[in-house]
């Protein structure tokens, strides 16, 4: 069965930092690509990051608001993947998702199959 699930959020201050864990299973983690989206309320699903990797390649891929604040990258080992959030902003505020089994687009949320449950990040100003 596949399963993904997200830890990590958490209620933190505008600057500060936090890091989200997307833990998935083997089978989950044999995709190639996996991303992270957020949605904030009244708000569509947008996407945040994405890594894939073919062999020892590995590339990662950033939405503009969120490149040079946020980090992702995966421990084969424990198949998870992390967002790290630094500078956090007050519009970062959402709740959090990690997908897998990427069918075209990386930054599509419709091109993914598998979804966890999510985890809410709130930045207080």
């Amino acid at each position: 069965q596949v399963q993904l699930t997200e830890t990590g959020g958490g209620l933190v201050q505008a600057g500060g930092s936090l890091r989200l864990s997307c833990a998935a299973s083997a089978r989950t983690f044999s995709s190639n690509t996996m991303a992270w989206f957020r949605q904030a309320p009244g708000k569509e699903r947008e996407f945040v990051a994405a890594i894939s990797w073919s062999g020892v390649v590995v590339d990662t891929y950033y939405a503009d608001s969120v490149k040079d604040r946020f980090t992702i990258f995966r421990d084969n080992v424990k198949n998870t993947v992390y967002l790290q959030m630094n500078s956090l902003e007050p519009e970062d505020t959402a709740v959090y998702y990690c997908a897998s089994n990427n069918r075209g687009r990386r930054w599509a949320a419709e091109d993914y199959v598998y979804w966890g449950q999510g985890t809410q990040v709130t930045v207080s100003s």
